[in-house]
């Protein structure tokens, strides 16, 4: 006896349209999804750098996700692994699933017993799947977006979505929407995999929330690579990097405060003045963090700095 037995019964329907993708040219995986269902993000959206990315939803069996890529890392193909998931599990006629191996093969299932529309389409290197949607036109549209739209996986993804959303969509309407991208040590901090991991648990428009999101993760991470390029003393790149950063976000006070510290680094102290004044402007309490930075070596204690930010 399967030990999924009645997961379907208790956890209830999760509608959903959802995208699997891989970039050749990166080598990252990835899943998007929206659904009429309260945070997805952490039951629909699977992937594993140099593994692979699952999409479980429908009657929705969550083990499918970690069993599916742990399949995936012994050397199971991916049809062998949706074959191995769906025997064992007494619920599979509920069942939906995408799925995506690390060279970018991709495949899909959906059981009898999905509530309509139900359906998925096979794309080169995606597979976009739903399941209670106004009709295949979701999937479709979902298809012809991710293979036209510019950008990286990430905004390739996210287009995606859009692509379903303006085809109709969830048939019940909108709620969440999640977003995940991995890439071998390309974690917050060179830990893990997780490139990109966003949440929107509950939203009137959940994807626009989630382009939101991505905007200032892309924000952060320049910001984050300007202070690696500082420590390394990279201070021309981390300066260009900081006002790609500000570009992106012009009313940043991270970003300004970052600009400030490798102004002063270089001994620029009218530029730095200029940074620190315009992160104040934008957040004035910010001046706790701006008076502690002599303390803890960032900059050297200026007495006229800080006289003339008034923050003494």
């Amino acid at each position: 006896m399967s030990h999924h037995k009645n997961m379907h019964l208790t956890l209830g329907r999760l509608a959903s349209f959802s995208i699997v993708a891989f970039d050749p040219a990166t080598k990252d995986l990835g899943v998007a999804v929206q659904s009429r269902y309260f945070s997805v993000g952490p039951i629909v959206p699977w992937a594993e750098a140099e593994a692979g990315a699952i999409a479980t939803q429908s009657f929705v069996n969550v083990s499918y996700g970690p069993r599916g890529l742990q399949l995936l890392k012994e050397g199971l193909s991916i049809d062998e692994v949706i074959d191995k998931l769906t025997r064992e599990d007494e619920g599979r006629e509920f069942r939906q699933l995408g799925i995506i191996d690390a060279e970018g093969n991709a495949a899909a299932y959906t059981g009898k017993k999905c509530l309509e529309w139900a359906g998925s389409k096979i794309g080169k290197h995606y597979s976009a799947q739903g399941n209670i949607l106004v009709g295949e036109e979701v999937v479709e549209n979902m298809c012809r977006t991710f293979e036209t739209s510019k950008g990286d996986l990430a905004d390739k993804l996210v287009a995606a979505l859009e692509g379903g959303e303006e085809a109709g969509g969830d048939a019940r309407g909108r709620q969440s929407a999640a977003l995940l991208v991995v890439r071998k040590s390309k974690g917050r901090g060179g830990y893990g995999d997780r490139l990109i991991d966003l949440r929107v648990e509950d939203h009137p428009n959940p994807i626009r929330e989630l382009k939101r999101l991505l905007k200032l993760h892309r924000l952060y991470y320049l910001i984050d690579d300007a202070e690696e390029m500082l420590v390394h003393g990279d201070t021309e790149r981390a300066i260009s990097t900081i006002k790609k950063a500000i570009k992106l976000k012009p009313n940043s006070d991270d970003a300004y405060l970052d600009l400030g510290m490798v102004y002063i680094k270089i001994g620029e102290k009218e530029n730095a003045m200029n940074a620190f004044k315009e992160t104040l402007r934008i957040n004035p309490k910010m001046k706790t963090v701006v008076k502690q930075l002599p303390n803890v070596g960032l900059i050297e204690a200026s007495e006229e700095l800080f006289r003339k930010l008034r923050i003494r």
